[in-house]
């Protein structure tokens, strides 16, 4: 084989591994994304039943679908403008090697622990708060804009930033890996009709954030002191410090990743004997 050959061999490779990494970074993207999920299924079924009229010679469909996809894509651009910026901005936030630390067994079991008692503290005083766990996607937009703290997690500082009277009170706490990276964070709020209109500003923020990121948001409710959690654009309302922390040690457990679950595995192991 000439050197020609391989050179061609390897333009193939690299052109159908970006054209992979597109489409899965895509896929991955609007799977997070609820308005996205329905425009895709809605062109899903509008290119079916093209092909149905299409094998069948139905003709007035046919002729109406023609000028569906013709004109669609510049409607589609023009509708759902806000959706696919928001899909795109996502991608430019995506960290391609995972997250910016992997927690340890033990970093994890700390970091849950130090959350939980904190909402749990604030929950007994219906103390707001709204916390923001980073995971895959940057949440390096909104740290921009709020103020910088960078210090050890603990239940005590985190009780103290949400404190009525804590001029940082407002806004949300974002959390990369074990440490509170800044406080006063501004999320946008979600537009979902389905939100129960019950549900304040808030809720709506963590909703808002969990639907075009992959983080985990958690609320304490003013009004009721309830513990809620917003993933992926799903609320899972009135949890108990139980239900909270496992729900928070499984989804902060590292994903696709076999070594290091093996590390845990082995970790977890030697703790029960």
């Amino acid at each position: 084989m000439t050197i020609a050959g391989v050179l061609d061999y390897i333009r193939i490779f690299v052109d159908i591994l970006l054209v992979w990494m597109v489409l899965y970074y895509t896929l991955k993207s609007l799977r997070k994304n609820v308005k996205m999920v329905l425009l895709f299924k809605g062109i899903i079924f509008i290119l079916v039943l093209k092909l149905i009229s299409y094998v069948f010679s139905l003709t007035t469909i046919d002729w109406v679908l023609n000028y569906v996809l013709e004109w669609g894509v510049l409607a589609l651009i023009v509708i759902f403008q806000p959706e696919i910026r928001n899909v795109l901005e996502q991608l430019g936030r995506s960290q391609l090697l995972g997250r910016h630390k992997v927690l340890t067994v033990d970093e994890r079991e700390k970091v849950v622990y130090e959350i939980v008692t904190a909402m749990e503290a604030m929950r007994k005083t219906r103390t707001g708060a709204l916390i923001v766990i980073e995971r895959d996607n940057s949440l390096s937009d909104y740290i921009e804009k709020s103020k910088k703290i960078y210090a050890d997690i603990s239940s005590e500082l985190l009780v103290t930033l949400f404190f009525p009277n804590n001029p940082l009170h407002d806004g949300g706490v974002i959390i990369q890996g074990d440490k509170i990276t800044s406080a006063r964070a501004v999320f946008p709020t979600s537009d979902n009709s389905k939100i129960n209109r019950r549900l304040g500003t808030r809720h709506r923020a963590a909703l808002g954030i969990s639907e075009i990121t992959d983080c985990i948001s958690l609320i304490v409710s003013e009004e009721t002191g309830r513990l809620s959690c917003a993933i992926n654009g799903e609320l899972h309302y009135n949890l108990s410090a139980d239900e909270l922390k496992l729900l928070l040690l499984d989804e902060l457990k590292p994903k696709h990743n076999v070594l290091v679950d093996d590390e845990e595995e082995a970790d977890v192991n030697e703790k029960e004997d």
